[in-house]
């Protein structure tokens, strides 16, 4: 379903890091709010605004089952570089927001590969009309919040690399390209998530970085030969030989390189 979540915090690059410093397994959203507050990390934030940010925007993103992304990528993300943690923010804000990854998936690929230049906030506007239209939200909202939650998609979009950052309505469509530490960190953890292997191959996941099932294939290709894994291709069939057993093996890996 598609909900205003965002409000709560667009990519929040920068707090985010910082949260993932101060987050230790097992830790709770509450007592991370906190830690964060006590911190002294946050001094041009409310202590409302940092519980909403914490309880809203980190948690549903990094803390679900567990935390086992918190986890993750609090051992990878001081390895990576910039463009590489937008890549992998991106990755579980859409997994926690619906309505941003369907934008990416829908609006802003098709005006990447078809040469458009910009994107604007009236496009993310009537894309989440449709939404409405079609169901996908719990109840009706009023065009104020529509306008709000087309500027938070567009926003959101501009904090984690695929357009122009900054406070404005039409929005320059930035070049990408999907780093190889990051396909295969997603590639491990659908694997370890229990998905089949020519499920993985045609994982929505992939479409937020513009991939289908070809583009999938010449990427593990890729990998393979970089020896994440044994990658067999024969016409239809796929075959993969994963390398890694578990996550943590994979990102001290990605951490190592």
């Amino acid at each position: 379903m598609y909900t205003t979540q965002l409000a709560a915090g667009l990519g929040q690059v920068d707090e985010t890091k910082t949260l993932l410093e101060l987050w230790e397994p097992g830790m709770s959203a509450p007592h991370l709010k906190q830690l964060a507050l006590a911190s002294g990390r946050f001094p041009n934030v409310t202590a409302r605004r940092l519980r909403n940010f914490v309880t809203e925007c980190f948690a549903p993103r990094y803390l679900v089952q567990g935390g086992p992304p918190a986890l993750y990528l609090k051992q990878l993300v001081p390895t990576l570089e910039t463009s590489e943690c937008l890549q992998v923010f991106l990755l579980f804000t859409c997994r926690a927001n619906q309505i941003l990854a369907d934008f990416i998936r829908q609006v802003y690929w098709d005006r990447y590969e078809n040469g458009h230049t910009f994107i604007t906030n009236e496009e993310a506007r009537l894309f989440a009309l449709k939404g409405i239209e079609a169901g996908k939200t719990v109840k009706q909202w009023s065009e104020k919040t529509i306008r709000h939650v087309a500027g938070y998609i567009t926003g959101c979009c501009g904090d984690l690399g695929l357009l122009e950052r900054g406070s404005r309505t039409r929005r320059k469509i930035l070049p990408f390209y999907l780093s190889h530490k990051v396909s295969a960190f997603l590639a491990y953890d659908l694997h370890c998530a229990g998905v089949p292997d020519q499920a993985i191959l045609t994982h929505e996941d992939w479409g937020l970085f513009g991939m289908n099932r070809e583009a999938v294939i010449e990427e593990f290709k890729r990998l393979a030969r970089n020896d994440f894994f044994i990658l067999q291709v024969g016409g239809e069939v796929v075959r993969i030989s994963w390398k890694y057993r578990e996550m943590k093996e994979v990102c001290h890996v990605l951490a190592q390189n």
